[in-house]
């Protein structure tokens, strides 16, 4: 009787994967997605789960339950299967790296193997929750300065297609020289109301074309570099590299992820091709058994002095990871001040921009009317 239970049991475990497995791969989601605010809470759940001792299968489970999105449901899915067949954790994880980072996948890697898996994953969690604030506080810094370009574009754009067009026939029947900030928007009028569709289209297929060229190495190295060279974005885009790259190395560190190893990883999930290019010289300086402060003094355009200084102190003393955090702490802070004061450094250039295209559309329309006028009075 129980060789029969137990027999029967074995069967529907069976089934039950196999049920599984089937509603995988019968309805996969359209588009995959699994935002970073989900990755934060799916890493902080699971966490809190394994620490009260429970184990990993019926907290995914319990978090399966709890899906918001089919590409959740999908994602716990797979997880699920892949864990109950023996899969591990990070293994199971690894199918879905174009959505979850190789930063975190390799925290929860070292996790399982030190038995620290809760910890690793309450820092995953908390890494994703700091890179995700230091974007919006990036984000919102730019809006005001893209409203008012936009704001600008758009009153130029209106002015320029449907209030001068009314007012060029007066002007063409004056047989007098018109001005030449009169004859300039004349013909920016004339090409915007005619060939203003495919000047759009240009600008769209500009756009297209940057994006598919950022596929390229060199062209994504070239764009890189110019950002930086632009005031105030390539001081916060320097700023955001070094706090991410400290942040992360940091708790690569003291998740016991070996240095040489740490870097690698910290240098994949790096965007911007600079930094990501020096972070493989200094592995390299490690593995010949150089110090890794040496190669961030060489390149002090992108490593400022006290990244070098606190690196090399910290490489003597061995704190290498409470010194990162020391230093993402300080770049984050910095970035505070410069998103509070972006606004202040933009808003009179952004203004006397707008006010220089408005006024010269205006001067551009009162100067030949006043002229007719004057005219028309002396006749």
């Amino acid at each position: 009787m129980n060789s029969l239970f137990k027999v029967l049991q074995t069967y529907c475990r069976k089934m039950a994967k196999i049920s599984l497995k089937s509603n995988i791969h019968a309805s996969p989601p359209r588009f995959l997605r699994f935002p970073v605010q989900e990755q934060m809470l799916f890493a902080k759940r699971l966490s809190m789960i394994l620490k009260s001792g429970m184990p990993i299968m019926q907290g995914l489970d319990m978090l399966q339950k709890e899906r918001a999105s089919s590409s959740a449901l999908y994602i716990y899915r797979s997880l699920i299967t892949d864990v109950s067949e023996g899969h591990t954790l990070s293994h199971a994880l690894f199918k879905f790296s174009g959505t979850f980072s190789e930063f975190g996948i390799n925290v929860i890697r070292v996790g399982e193997k030190s038995g620290t898996l809760h910890e690793n994953l309450e820092y995953f969690a908390a890494e994703l929750k700091r890179a995700s604030a230091l974007r919006r506080k990036i984000m919102g810094a730019l809006i005001y300065p893209a409203v008012i370009v936009c704001a600008t574009i758009g009153i130029t754009v209106l002015l320029t297609v449907y209030i001068v067009p009314k007012i060029i026939p007066i002007f063409a029947s004056v047989k007098a020289q018109l001005p030449l900030s009169t004859r300039i928007l004349m013909s920016v009028s004339h090409v915007l109301s005619e060939w203003g569709w495919l000047l759009i289209g240009a600008i769209v297929l500009g756009i297209g074309a940057a994006a598919f060229g950022m596929r390229y190495r060199q062209f994504h190295r070239a764009v890189d570099t110019l950002v930086l060279k632009i005031p105030i974005i390539g001081s916060l885009a320097r700023l955001y590299s070094l706090a991410t790259l400290c942040r992360t190395l940091a708790v690569l560190l003291r998740s016991d992820v070996r240095i040489v190893e740490s870097i690698e990883l910290v240098a994949a999930s790096t965007r911007n091709i600079l930094f990501q290019e020096e972070l493989l010289r200094a592995r390299d300086r490690i593995i010949r058994g150089q110090t890794i402060s040496s190669q961030f003094a060489v390149r002090a355009d992108l490593f400022p002095p006290l990244l070098a200084q606190m690196m090399s102190v910290a490489e003597q003393t061995g704190n290498l990871s409470t010194t990162l955090e020391y230093l993402s702490a300080h770049y984050e802070e910095e970035i505070d001040d410069l998103t509070k004061n972006i606004t202040t450094l933009i808003e009179p250039v952004l203004m006397i921009m707008m006010g220089a295209v408005v006024g010269f559309i205006a001067i551009s329309i009162i100067s030949p009317i006043y002229s007719i006028t004057q005219n028309l009075s002396s006749h």
